[in-house]
């Protein structure tokens, strides 16, 4: 998901400061524009914000008149940065200096899925197709605790679950989609399982084709499985994304090839080549870009959010690949740093899953 959003503002530093922070998530288009008779430490503001942030623009400063044409003309400007910038967003807010959120931002949705598979695993020991859909359902559709910018997929995956009884479930409830959302189960279900790769390959589509029915989308998340699975058993980084290329189907294995070619690290110039989209014909060789070559979870992550566009769908896997891999090849105990971990707003819910596990 990715939203643009433009700032309106002419006094008050500390009061906008306070209002970018609130608003701002990797993957955001956020355009600027500060009232030319604003004070010196708001135009200084904009320009470290602009420095400091990806996706951060300030426009020229010009006189508006409450009410006139110029807002008009000065929120259109804004408008074509951030197409300029990103052409993926789907929604763009309009704000003023002294607005501010009554209510959080909403979570990721891909986030949210992941750690609603672990909670699933944790509350039944395993993968139940319509338990998990029910779930899915109780927790994405009307009066349900997720609070945040629903996709296309899962509205479209919550037309087909709301009107059926769960014994009706049809096993692709899914969208015909192929975003990233496809791939947000996947690393409780991959960390969890305890049998062979054919089987866990089986189990992957079953679980994508209740949100993606879409063949491009079980083929990324079983190559994008298969990697995950042998990191976890041991295997270095470079051969489980080498080994994972025959799963890859024609269409991306091409892509994947190209990216694994490419000899130093350069999320940005990877993004551009490939796209910057939520598409995981787009995000996955970016994905296995900076899997094969960030030195640490902090640099993979750091890099994906340089990279730009959908930066939130890559992430789901490709921290899950890098962590684990750190975990397994340098016996490194929390390769997340702890500062981000306590920054995570349902830390303990998942930890209690997995103290359940």
């Amino acid at each position: 998901m990715s939203l643009a959003i433009f700032i309106l503002a002419h006094k008050n530093a500390d009061q906008v400061a306070r209002l970018f922070h609130a608003v701002y998530r990797p993957g955001y288009v956020v355009v600027l524009h500060f009232d030319p008779r604003a004070d010196a430490r708001l135009h200084a503001l904009g320009r470290t914000l602009a420095k400091s942030f990806p996706n951060v623009t300030v426009l020229r400063s010009r006189t508006i008149l409450w009410g006139g044409y110029e807002m008009a003309a000065v929120q259109m400007e804004a408008m074509a940065i951030a197409l300029k910038e990103n052409a993926e967003w789907h929604h763009f807010i309009n704000l003023t200096g002294q607005d501010f959120p009554i209510k959080p931002v909403g979570h990721f949705e891909n986030g949210e899925v992941c750690l609603l598979m672990l909670k699933h695993l944790a509350k039944h020991g395993s993968f139940n197709r319509v338990e998990y859909q029910t779930e899915y359902r109780a927790h994405f559709g009307p009066g349900g605790a997720f609070v945040g910018y629903v996709d296309s997929p899962t509205r479209l995956t919550l037309r087909t679950l709301l009107l059926l009884e769960p014994a009706d479930f049809p096993a692709a409830s899914g969208a015909d989609d192929d975003q990233h959302p496809a791939l947000a189960a996947l690393p409780a279900l991959v960390a969890t399982h305890a049998g062979t790769l054919e089987e866990l390959l089986a189990k992957v589509e079953d679980v994508v084709h209740i949100t993606n029915n879409n063949a491009q989308a079980v083929t990324a998340a079983q190559c994008s499985a298969a990697v995950l699975f042998e990191v976890l058993g041991g295997t270095p980084i470079a051969q489980a994304l080498a080994n994972a290329l025959p799963l890859a189907g024609s269409t991306l294995k091409p892509l994947l090839e190209e990216a694994l070619a490419i000899p130093t690290l350069d999320s940005v110039g990877v993004a551009r080549r490939f796209g910057m989209a939520c598409h995981v014909v787009e995000g996955l060789p970016i994905v296995f870009h900076i899997a094969q070559h960030a030195s640490d979870y902090r640099v993979a992550v750091e890099s994906n959010i340089r990279a730009g566009g959908d930066n939130c769908g890559r992430s789901i896997m490709l921290g899950a690949i890098v962590a684990a891999h750190k975990a397994k090849q340098e016996n490194v105990g929390c390769p997340i740093p702890l500062p981000w971990l306590a920054r995570y707003g349902k830390f303990m819910a998942a930890a209690d899953a997995c103290a359940l596990l």
